[in-house]
């Protein structure tokens, strides 16, 4: 197999019609990502995982193996906290300068997320941080959060790049000029952007000292082959693939292959509003009937790991090593047997005049869901459950989910147990109009789940954490809402350079040029 997609990608590069990136100095990188650039206001949830080269946050991520760290940026030190975890003090670093001339201060801070939380913005945040009651400038160079409850998890919030105040004018987040015109202040300045192309430029003034990578170029290429076409051509330094389309350049001369551990699971919704996937029966069963093992080493070539809830192994103690799903289609066939769940004579499953089918449906432009789709359709099959796959575009995917199963994928923000798994699985995301259509998809409901959740979310002692985590877990298998498939390893190839600096860290669902190898740009060198 990855020799016949490598030499698909050498034969198109010849007549590749993606227009080739325009030259770039020495000291910079041309990147080739996936997703559609521009957006680049944090109102608007640009850089909430704390990866916009644009801005900083209060605190920044400090990579490595493992659960990443918080580290001061904006913020002169991590914050102070009250005894009841309530209030959240911090001092603002003093003599940092946004890229517009004006100096940061409390107010900056305050504002930013005072247009977060107004509705008027109709910020995609919003809801996930329904948590702080108020953001007050306590002084020139200080700021306080009040909570609504305590939440031991806010350092996760505090990764949201800082917009000058007199920027933020009100109305839609999606509408402000700062998604194409970014003021912040990172380590680079966007100084052109079009649908196919974004350049950067190193911040000279950066308060940490300017990057060693002058010019950064990113080049809109949403086909997977076309990326690889580019890096096999010499017209790209790097670029995210999928796994097996990135496995093709292991051996080859001057490539790197790099993978980043990752919380960003890939899993099917089962709707509550689908009579089929609704059902405990089928549910129970569709989890048992896939070999996730397989599908990570032949799906994914490799680079990830079986999932049977939103929570990885790298969480630790939160983490639950007893709730997963063996792989067991005998027993998947008699769970669906004593449900009544009978196959008819075409192999497919009855109930009632009800036929056990359905449809998933994912993103034509992603190759890799739609591989997963099919391996979990095969699987599904073989215990008389017939699936569609489906591409369905990303306009009208989202209203078709209350009845029809996607691929979807989770872990937008994973430092932290509880933004990793609260909004997948609370039944409030259930509800009409909470939340993105995204959050809970599958409708699912579980008393118990909510519970620990929510107790989970409100204490402050790591242990008792940890305990509800464990318990989330276990009361999730015993009724699961989804299938979960694979924790991903997000795949990267770049062409060998004169730099060096790369850190690995634990990436979110989002993935792309801000990721991977080129995370931590700014802490490049070269000799």
């Amino acid at each position: 197999m990855a020799v016949a997609v490598l030499a698909t990608v050498a034969a198109a590069t010849a007549c590749a019609t993606v227009p080739a990136a325009p030259p770039v100095p020495a000291d910079g990188l041309v990147l080739a990502d996936g997703f559609d650039l521009g957006g680049y206001n944090p109102i608007a949830g640009h850089g909430e995982a704390g990866e916009s080269k644009l801005y900083d946050g209060l605190l920044r991520l400090v990579g490595g193996d493992g659960m990443p760290t918080f580290e001061p940026a904006l913020a002169a030190e991590m914050p102070t906290v009250s005894d009841d975890g309530l209030h959240w003090e911090v001092t603002i670093r003093d003599g940092v300068r946004f890229t517009d001339g004006t100096t940061v201060d409390a107010e900056d801070i305050a504002a930013t997320y005072r247009a977060i939380l107004d509705p008027a913005s109709a910020s995609p945040l919003a809801t996930s941080l329904n948590m702080i009651e108020s953001v007050t400038a306590t002084g020139p160079h200080a700021v306080r959060f009040d909570l609504r409850y305590s939440y031991a998890a806010l350092p996760t919030k505090l990764l949201i790049g800082i917009v000058p105040a007199e920027r933020l004018s009100g109305g839609l987040a999606s509408e402000s000029v700062l998604n194409t015109a970014p003021v912040g202040t990172g380590p680079y300045t966007l100084v052109s952007l079009r649908p196919d192309q974004a350049v950067f430029e190193a911040n000279a003034d950066y308060w940490d000292g300017a990057p060693q990578v002058e010019h950064l170029t990113v080049v809109h290429v949403p086909d997977d082959n076309a990326r690889a076409q580019r890096l096999v051509a010499g017209e790209v330094d790097g670029a995210n693939l999928p796994p097996r389309l990135a496995a093709t350049f292991t051996d080859r001369p001057g490539f790197e292959v790099a993978s980043n551990t990752s919380a960003d699971w890939r899993a099917v919704s089962l709707p509550a509003g689908n009579p089929v996937t609704a059902d405990p029966a089928i549910r129970a069963a569709l989890n048992r009937a896939v070999d996730r093992q397989a599908i990570v080493d032949h799906v994914l070539a490799g680079y990830g790991r079986p999932a049977s809830t939103p929570l990885p192994e790298v969480y630790g103690a939160a983490y639950e090593p007893t709730a997963a799903f063996e792989f067991d289609p005998a027993a998947a066939e008699q769970i669906l047997d004593a449900a009544g769940w009978i196959r008819s004579a075409d192999g497919v499953r009855e109930k009632a005049g009800v036929r056990a089918e359905f449809t998933v449906m994912y993103f034509p432009e992603d190759t890799l869901r739609r591989d997963l789709a099919q391996a979990f359709a095969t699987d599904a099959d073989r215990i008389g459950v017939r699936v569609k796959v489906q591409p369905v575009d990303r306009a009208s995917l989202p209203d078709r989910l209350p009845v029809e199963a996607g691929l979807l994928g989770g872990g937008d923000l994973p430092y932290d147990p509880d933004p990793q798994i609260y909004s997948t699985l609370h039944s409030s995301y259930a509800q009409p109009g909470v939340g993105s259509p995204y959050d809970n998809a599958s409708g699912y409901v579980n008393p118990v789940v909510d519970a620990a959740l929510d107790a989970a979310r409100r204490t402050t002692d790591p242990d008792e954490r940890a305990a509800q985590y464990r318990s989330v877990q276990s009361a999730y298998v015993a009724d699961p809402g989804y299938v979960m498939l694979v924790f991903l390893d997000h795949t990267y190839v770049s062409r060998d350079t004169e730099y060096t600096g790369s850190t690995p860290i634990l990436e979110p669902h989002s993935h792309g040029a801000s990721w991977g190898p080129w995370w931590n740009l700014r802490e490049w060198t070269r000799p």
